[in-house]
């Protein structure tokens, strides 16, 4: 008789997000990151009306701000986790989880010995 395995629970912190809380997540993220960008024109837009000291510094910061913020919304918009088989933690915690092979001892042996007299 061979010994089973003993059953490992799923625990409940090992679940992985749904894919509408996940999608929920990227929403939220893509439109704080919009929003950050509609503030960069906001401000440049002032500064410019005002003709605020330092102008020559603002500006490009608001610039490089509003181009490159929708960029990176994009990006981490279309992001999502790797599947479970791609991700490296998963592959090593499956290695360190798997115990060797064991030895059978000689009454459960698969093989059965025949006795042959000559």
């Amino acid at each position: 008789m061979v010994k089973r395995q003993a059953y490992q629970p799923i625990l409940i912190t090992d679940a992985s997000r749904s894919q509408d809380d996940q999608l929920n997540s990227r929403q939220k993220r893509y439109v704080l990151m919009m929003g950050i960008r509609v503030a960069c024109l906001v401000v440049g837009a002032i500064l410019v009306g005002a003709k605020a000291p330092l102008l020559w510094l603002w500006l490009p910061l608001c610039g490089v701000g509003m181009v490159l913020i929708p960029w990176l919304a994009v990006l981490l918009a279309n992001d999502r986790p790797p599947k479970e088989q791609h991700r490296l933690a998963n592959k090593l915690h499956h290695h360190r989880t798997d115990t060797p092979p064991t030895a059978l001892p000689a009454e459960e042996s698969p093989h059965k010995v025949i006795d042959a007299e000559p």
